[in-house]
């Protein structure tokens, strides 16, 4: 005879899974209000994201001048000086040699021009003049059909960027107060919480610190091997400009998926008008090929080692992020991804219960023990 279910087990079973998915919904529920209040307050929680950025970066320089004596203020003080000296020293170190090549790399783009309309003109295409004159007619009368969109556009752009500038002054502002009144805050934070909550936020916040800046840490190695084989990659080709599209493309490992493409466009487009379209080929080819290294060896044995997370965990990470959130979830991916295995972890180590301590030997405790 078949075994037949228990249905005081089955009911069990029922209520205890209902119970189960009425908890999960109210967690999810609470993590969507969360997403949504952030989404809400976001002009001024993004200057704080980078702020956090930034101070991972320049904590430690900061460090050492508090440990040699250097007042609070003044070694914040110091540090985002030399800080914007570097960003505007970056900035010279691309835009002067492009500003003392402009003559050169002009009239390499009217030579690359020619060389294009006559290899469009010759086999296997045969664009003749009047054909590309019509195409010309054709882009001109769209474009000034288009006047009121244009305008609309390039007005979204300006807004854009002002709100990018104020953005990053912020963000610099607040940099220089978390390195100045950073050791406070915990000591602080700890005074306003009640409970056990006056424990376990610091601890956490203090973790989630460490594990930011070994992302940053780890973000800027990952940089700054793409800068490397591709600059070589550059030198050996003899590309003009190779210091600037070295430094550029450090700076862009910073912005994800973006970054790397406007910097491999840039790098093609100075080969092909200064050096030819072989050169320019070989170039793409290197920055694929660097770029496929990057994403699939460099950065997830790099941040999988930094910050405790598996390299799968990271790349689906990263595409979770980009198909959310576009270049800003891409940005946040990893970061949030680790933040939230430090959560995890932590919450484990209180969930857990005790190691069991093994039981004294009873003849050890004054209980006699009978003879065998």
């Amino acid at each position: 005879m078949p075994d037949m279910l228990s249905s005081g087990r089955t009911r069990a079973a029922l209520a205890t899974s209902a119970r189960v998915s009425v908890e999960l919904l109210l967690v999810f529920a609470t993590v969507a209000v969360a997403l949504w209040g952030l989404a809400r307050m976001w002009s001024v929680v993004w200057p704080v994201i980078i702020a956090l950025f930034l101070t991972t970066l320049t904590w430690p320089m900061t460090r050492a001048l508090r440990r040699r004596g250097w007042p609070s203020a003044l070694a914040a003080l110091l540090v985002t000086l030399l800080f914007l000296l570097a960003i505007l020293g970056i900035v010279a170190l691309i835009a002067v040699p492009v500003a003392s090549q402009s003559g050169e790399l002009s009239d390499g783009v009217v030579e690359g021009i020619k060389r294009m309309r006559d290899w469009a003109a010759g086999p296997p295409l045969n664009i003749g003049d009047d054909q590309i004159t019509t195409a010309l007619d054709t882009a001109a009368a769209r474009v000034q059909g288009s006047v009121g969109s244009l305008v609309n556009t390039v007005a979204t752009g300006v807004a854009t960027t002002l709100s990018g500038l104020v953005t990053a002054i912020l963000a610099v502002f607040l940099m220089f107060f978390f390195l100045k009144d950073g050791p406070r805050f915990l000591p602080w934070l700890a005074r306003q919480l009640p409970g056990r909550l006056a424990k376990d936020v610091p601890v956490l916040a203090e973790r989630a610190w460490d594990t930011l800046g070994a992302f940053m840490r780890s973000q800027a190695l990952v940089g700054l091997l793409d800068a490397v084989f591709i600059g070589l990659g550059l030198w050996i080709l003899d590309v003009p400009l190779v210091l600037p599209l070295t430094v550029l493309t450090f700076v862009s490992a910073f912005v994800p998926i973006v970054g790397a493409v406007f910097a491999g466009f840039v790098a093609c487009l100075i080969a092909l008008v200064s050096n030819g379209p072989t050169d320019a080929l070989i170039v793409l080819a290197i920055i694929l090929v660097v770029q496929q290294l990057e994403g699939n060896v460099f950065q997830p044995m790099i941040q999988s080692r930094g910050l405790g997370l598996h390299g799968a965990v990271i790349l689906l990470a990263v595409t979770l992020g980009g198909s959310l959130a576009g270049i800003v979830g891409s940005l946040l991916a990893v970061p949030v991804t680790a933040l939230i295995a430090v959560i995890w972890n932590y919450l484990r180590e209180q969930l857990t219960d005790p190691p069991q301590e093994p039981e004294a030997d009873k003849s050890q405790t004054g209980v006699a023990v009978p003879e065998m």
